[in-house]
């Protein structure tokens, strides 16, 4: 989506959302960036920063290469932001370990959405879409079920 059409759909949303929500019939929600597989040039402090801000609200799991070579792949679900990098850090859950990892900004060397997206194309409308498709191939009792966790 270009950068006009974002700026025309949030202008949209905000004048559905300033509307009463009990009239509205959809609500509207936000798409998502596809991630997975992206592998973010971290050149810079900045660059670095807004690829962690990403793999914060990644849904899946990251592999970080550190300084030193090694390499943690797992879960981000904080992180801590200060001045310098130095200062900031982010933390994980490793794919191998129910231990909590803490790494520095300043530590890190490279990053990458490895792990799969288990959210991705799993909106209501797909949900719905899919519903129909097998409703139209004669398909019975059709319902939600969750897809299994890995």
């Amino acid at each position: 989506m270009s950068g006009s059409a974002n700026g025309r759909q949030a202008v949209e949303n905000a004048e559905l959302l300033s509307k009463d929500p009990d009239t509205l019939e959809v609500v509207p929600g936000f798409a998502h960036e596809k991630l997975e597989g992206w592998v973010p040039e971290v050149a810079g402090n900045e660059e670095l920063r807004q690829a962690l801000e990403k793999a914060f609200d990644y849904r899946g799991d990251v592999t970080i290469t550190c300084k030193d070579g090694s390499k943690i792949e797992g879960y981000i679900f904080d992180r801590r932001t200060g001045k310098s990098l130095e200062d900031s850090q982010v933390r994980l859950y490793p794919k191998d370990s129910s231990q909590k990892v803490a790494i520095a900004y300043s530590d890190i060397a490279a990053l990458a959405f490895t792990g799969r997206d288990p959210a991705a194309g799993k909106s209501w409308e797909a949900w719905v879409r899919k519903y129909w498709e097998k409703k139209a191939a004669g398909e019975k009792n059709i319902g939600i079920q969750a897809e299994a966790l890995e």
